[in-house]
């Protein structure tokens, strides 16, 4: 009964799997049948060209194919495709595309284009452009489906910014910008993310109290245990480090970036000062 229940539950996924196969004999079919059922992913990315070369559902090929090359460790591949072909592309694909490539420069270790690219989608968001002008956006995760704001989203573009920063080692930057996506949208992963930049920069005390709130389940998503044991091994790391000066970005530099930041939520036009941009980096 037990090989019955695995058998069927077997021929469950597959048939889920399959509803997601395009019907019919297309490049585009052929490439999806290949990943997805017969799990062959450098024949599904041959496959994924074709119908890229053939303008088969270029838009879903050219972002499956740089996922599946992804998942083959071919990210620098992955990236050059998207920067040849998405002028191929439809409009409505050019947000999820760039998406993709601040996964994709993630993953290869370019972050200075990954900072570009974040800063590019927050001048969008100044300037109105984002959501179609909209206030909330429907997206989709797991095949479900949810809405999600302008809030929301700038506060998670905010959060790459700032472990992009961080990558940089550029820890004065890294901590503003993770204060202001925490004013906007506050979550127990941003703030151990603060609490670790904070230890960077030799300020044990203030990183133990942003740590301890996590352990307090002050944020929602505390209850993750993940998140919760990764609080208390940096809160373990604060009590193996020795006394050191705190480093500290001057005050003037702090406020004109709050006061940068605070346009992108606010007043919803571009800035016009001439002095510091609002997302560049912070001169040591």
């Amino acid at each position: 009964m037990e090989g019955q229940k695995r058998r069927g539950g077997g021929e469950e996924d597959m048939s889920h799997v399959i509803h997601k196969v395009p019907a019919g004999d297309s490049p585009y079919g052929r490439a999806k049948h290949l990943q997805l059922v017969e799990k062959d992913p450098e024949m599904a990315i041959v496959w994924f060209w074709k119908a890229i070369n053939a303008g088969d559902r270029v838009d879903s090929a050219l972002k499956d194919m740089a996922v599946v090359m992804k998942q083959q460790d071919r990210a620098e591949e992955a990236v050059e495709a998207i920067k040849s072909f998405r002028h191929l592309c439809s409009k409505q694909a050019q947000v999820s595309l760039d998406n993709l490539l601040i996964d994709l420069y993630k993953k290869c270790g370019r972050i200075e284009e990954q900072i570009e690219l974040l800063k590019q989608k927050l001048r969008m968001i100044t300037l109105g452009e984002a959501f179609n002008g909209k206030t909330t956006k429907t997206a989709r995760s797991h095949g479900k489906k949810f809405q999600i704001s302008i809030q929301q989203e700038t506060s998670r573009i905010l959060s790459n910014l700032a472990w992009a920063y961080m990558q940089q080692n550029n820890y004065d930057a890294a901590e503003i910008v993770y204060r202001k996506a925490q004013t906007i949208e506050p979550d127990a992963n941003k703030a151990c993310n603060l609490g670790l930049c904070l230890i960077k920069k030799g300020r044990f005390d203030e990183a133990r109290a942003v740590l301890e709130e996590v352990l307090h389940r002050t944020y929602p998503s505390s209850v993750d245990g993940k998140i919760i044991s990764r609080a208390e091994e940096l809160l373990r790391e604060i009590e193996l480090q020795p006394a050191v000066c705190p480093l500290e970005v001057g005050s003037s530099i702090k406020e004109e970036i709050m006061e940068r930041l605070d346009l992108v939520m606010n007043e919803w036009a571009p800035f016009r000062s001439k002095r510091l941009p609002i997302f560049e980096e912070i001169s040591p």
